[in-house]
């Protein structure tokens, strides 16, 4: 999706990874069995992809891979598993890729029956269409009369070969024939519309669960009607039979209770109350086993056994998330692992970033505990307390007491929790003066070394307790601190700063010891949330006019201000380094400011807004939570892993939107095609040869080639060989090669007398090298880059040697001479390659010394010459001196 500036895509910072905490939704689970390992498997939907867990662990097996719209419907055969989506459908094989694909519905499909090598699928407008797995043909499509017969329920009943059932919402039942496409017998039913079909474990029979709530247990070879049950719970969603020897059935309800019915007394002998909080959406007896699965909206996906004398269920294991949309996220500890989540359910769960059996619920907060033990009322909704809002957590003295404390809905007490031991804690901290009503806890922080809890209420006081003995230990300000409502409180690092902040536009700062306020200022809007980054000292406050202010503790003075948002702002995080801050708004928008610029770096738009936002102690997770959802949402920090570019945005970004990232990690690995790509914003800089001609430059050679130019004699004299080289008896393994940076291969000697003279010919030395020749042309054309080039390509020795030929005794000239002084002056003019042009010159000066003045040409040269190294380096020192002074001063006055 291409965003609003350059090509820029929606975020470049923040890619979604995967969703925590999403078990189940109202789409019943499948259940399989697998004849290769011999075990269950469960498979619950989870949006627009589905679990795979083992049923023995309730261990993640599999996730599948996404599917464009949320999955309405789901069945399982032996090998795939299908999944329909609007009016398409498709079969996953392993339980995670697409195999087949099924178009040719008009309208949503919400049946689904594998028969075989076929599939049966039905549409809300009662078409019924057999496919053909393999070929994804199109076998047989029969329409039936909506207002006569509108398809409800679908079942293949055992040992009946090539028919179906069909249950309709007006009451009536047809039996088909789908090999010959004949109607085989209609059932007239009892008027009520059927919900569920069951095939029971005797063969003929059926279970029908009707709208009334009741349950008829149906021959269908004889239309005879054995038995009904009636269940006062409103429709039956869904029917089971247990085949371990006890003749039971299970029947589920909208308000998730489950009804056991004995068939042989055909009596109720137990119902399981609350099994779900929301309806169930799907129930399974496990063949030959006393196991239950069941699984329905609240998010939960559960398995009891029955082993009691009673028959009674008893939960054995379960998965579970949130059952309502959540209030508040915090990474919990340092070690980015847990998120601790706060939820309307009333429940405070941790979810672990690593792996689903580290996750745990805390439970429900109670008014009184001990009586709800005693009295035996864990699942009254009486004693539960009302949903936690704000809560701060730290995990200094977890070991030793309560390390959570949390605001809940309308309340003025706070409560506190227990992580270690993942329950509600000893303590519910409040002023006991107070008795009204209509004061509640709004804003609360726990100090760095876990000791105090401060806590902010709507009347404007603001509380600290102690968090081991839950003792009051005094208030800010002589009768409260603010006089609006509190709206954030925060304690720094060392336990010397309380700073608070209320409705009526007010930031305060207070001796965290003896309570004196300390310094107070007036905001421009009132507050909505505040945090602080402790390490740095830097505060953020979201304002009620959608802007963003930050201030630095120290100072006590506005440092930044951001603008930008357009609805309220839910939440703020910071990075770990502190130089992000994030923000999450009712625009639906997630925004990264960067602090040390004061720019808006990143953005990105989402289809549900966020209300929560948190990043992760190591800076590898930035989560979020959202309006209507149950889930946790990760994103990575892409700049943990790959090069970007975080140039500010114009004013005007209007960034595309984001998909919420799916419950599978690898889902999107197609795209990584696309990353590859180079986008716009990351622009390849190439430095330039030189910033600007008043800029001295350096060059890029290594040290080696130039600094110990003067020492060659000592470094010689160092490295001379104790004995002299010894010839070879025989050919050389290696092929020899000329000494050099530059490696060549030397030609082979052709020395085929034997009685050659061994005296060198002088003239081969006379001959002038390419350096000599280069410099002579300079001085016609007065260009000197190929000298020098030629130049910076020898080592320490041949630049020695050159410059040691450039005089008269060596096959030089004076002329000569004077061109490579003149090369030195253009290096020093044009201010580049300077350290190579002052070890160049300090060289020739050292070799030539006595040769130079008696040469009047060189002497005028090397006069100008003096005059510009001169001026050079007054400039050079003068700003090193400048840099020195202002280190010395930095370092004093920091002292």
């Amino acid at each position: 999706m291409e965003g609003g500036t350059g090509g820029r895509t929606s975020s470049a910072l923040f890619a979604g990874f995967r969703a925590l905490g999403l078990f189940s939704n109202d789409i019943p689970h499948v259940v399989r069995f697998s004849a290769l390992k011999r075990r269950f498997y469960v498979t619950t939907c989870v949006g627009k992809s589905f679990h795979t867990y083992d049923v023995q662990k309730l261990s993640l097996v599999a996730v599948s891979n996404s599917v464009p719209q949320d999955i309405c419907c789901m069945a399982a055969d032996g090998r795939l598993v299908f999944a329909a989506y609007g009016n398409v459908f498709s079969a996953f094989a392993r339980n995670k890729e697409v195999v087949h694909t099924f178009k040719g519905h008009k309208a949503e499909i919400h049946l689904l029956q594998p028969f075989g090598d076929h599939i049966i699928s039905v549409d809300t407008d009662s078409i019924l269409i057999i496919w053909h797995i393999y070929s994804e043909e199109e076998y047989l499509q029969l329409t039936f009369d909506k207002s006569v017969f509108k398809i409800s329920a679908i079942l293949h009943p055992s040992t009946y070969l090539n028919k179906i059932l069909l249950g309709s919402e007006q009451g009536s039942l047809q039996l088909w024939n789908v090999k010959s496409n004949k109607l085989l017998y209609t059932f007239l039913g009892w008027k009520i519309g059927v919900t569920a079909l069951q095939q029971a474990p005797a063969v003929d029979v059926v279970a029908v669960g009707l709208m009334s709530g009741q349950v008829i247990i149906h021959n269908i070879k004889f239309d005879e009607t054995l038995m009904k049950f009636r269940q006062d719970w409103g429709p039956i969603t869904s029917i089971s039979f247990r085949t371990d020897g006890h003749p039971i059935m299970a029947a589920g309800s909208p308000c998730g209770h489950i009804g056991l019915w004995d068939l042989e007394d055909k009596k109720l002998i137990n119902q399981m109350r609350n099994a779900h909080s929301t309806a169930i959406a799907g129930l399974t007896f496990l063949h030959r086993e006393p196991l239950l699965v069941t699984n329905g909206a609240d998010n939960a996906l559960r398995i009891w056994i029955f082993d009691g004398p009673t028959g009674e269920g008893r939960l054995l294991r379960f998965r579970m998330g949130h059952s309502a949309p959540l209030t508040k996220i915090r990474y919990y500890g340092q070690n980015g692992q847990q998120i601790l989540s706060a939820s309307q359910d009333g429940t405070l769960q941790s979810f672990s970033t690593i792996h689903e059996k580290f996750n745990k619920s805390l439970g429900h907060g109670l008014i009184n505990k001990k009586r709800v033990k005693r009295k035996g009322l864990q699942n009254a909704l009486s004693v539960r307390l009302p949903p936690i809002t704000k809560f701060a957590a730290e995990e200094a003295r977890e070991s030793d007491w309560d390390s959570i404390i949390a605001c809940h809905q309308g309340k003025l007490s706070c409560s506190t929790w227990n992580y270690q031991r993942s329950t509600i804690g000893a303590y519910f901290l409040k002023p006991k003066e107070l008795k009204t009503d209509d004061i509640t806890a709004t804003a609360v922080d726990i100090t760095s070394c876990g000791n105090f809890a401060v806590i902010g209420l709507s009347s404007g006081t603001v509380d600290v307790y102690n968090m081991q003995s839950g003792i009051h230990r005094g208030s800010f300000g002589e009768d409260q601190a603010h006089k609006g409502s509190v709206r954030g409180v925060a304690v720094d690092g060392l336990n010397q700063l309380t700073i608070t902040t209320g409705s009526e536009g007010l930031l305060k700062f207070w001796n965290f010891k003896n309570k004196i306020l300390i310094h107070s200022m007036s905001l421009d809007s009132s507050p909505n949330t505040m945090l602080l980054h402790r390490d740095s000292g830097i505060l953020g406050l979201a304002l009620d006019d959608f802007s963003i202010s930050v201030l630095d503790i120290e100072t006590r003075k506005i440092v930044r201000e951001f603008s930008g948002h357009h609805g309220q702002i839910n939440d703020l995080a910071f990075s770990p380094d502190g130089r992000w801050l994030i923000s999450a708004s009712m625009d639906c928008t997630v925004r990264t400011w960067d602090l040390p610029s004061g720019c808006l770096i990143d953005s990105f738009l989402l289809d549900s807004a966020p209300l929560n936002v948190t990043m992760s102690p190591t800076g590898d997770f930035l989560a979020t939570s959202h309006v209507d959802h149950l889930g946790i949402y990760l994103w990575s920090n892409v700049s943990l892993y790959s090069v970007v570019s975080l140039r500010p945005l114009p004013t005007d970004y209007v960034p595309s939107v984001v998909m919420l990232p799916g419950t599978c990690q690898t889902q999107d690995v197609e795209l990584s095609e696309e990353t590859i790509e180079p986008s716009d914003e990351m622009i390849e800089y190439d430095s330039p040869e030189q910033l600007n001609e008043q800029l001295v430059t350096l060059s890029l050679l290594p040290e080696s080639r130039w600094k110990n130019l003067l020492n060659l004699d000592v470094i010689k004299k160092k490295n001379k060989p104790k004995e002299p080289p010894k010839v070879p008896k025989s050919a050389p393994f290696f092929i020899p090669t000329i000494p050099g940076l530059v490696p060549r291969y030397a030609a082979p000697e052709q020395n085929n007398d034997p009685h050659q003279s061994k005296v060198v010919n002088l003239g081969i030395l006379a001959q002038k090298s390419d350096f000599c020749l280069k410099l002579e042309e300079g001085l016609v054309n007065d260009k000197y880059e190929a000298a020098l080039s030629l130049l910076k390509e020898l080592g320490p020795s041949g630049i020695e040697t050159e410059l040691r030929s450039l005089s008269p005794d060596c096959g030089g000239s004076i002329e000569v001479m004077q061109s490579f002084l003149k090369m030195i002056g253009m290096m020093l003019d044009r201010k580049r390659d300077f350290e190579l042009a002052q070890a160049y010159l300090a060289l020739f000066l050292k070799l030539h010394l006595k040769l130079l003045p008696s040469e009047p040409v060189l002497l005028e040269e090397l006069t100008k010459l003096s005059s510009q190294v001169e001026e050079n380096w007054i400039h050079l020192q003068s700003l090193f001196n400048q840099s020195m002074c202002i280190l010395n001063y930095i370092k004093s006055a920091l002292l």
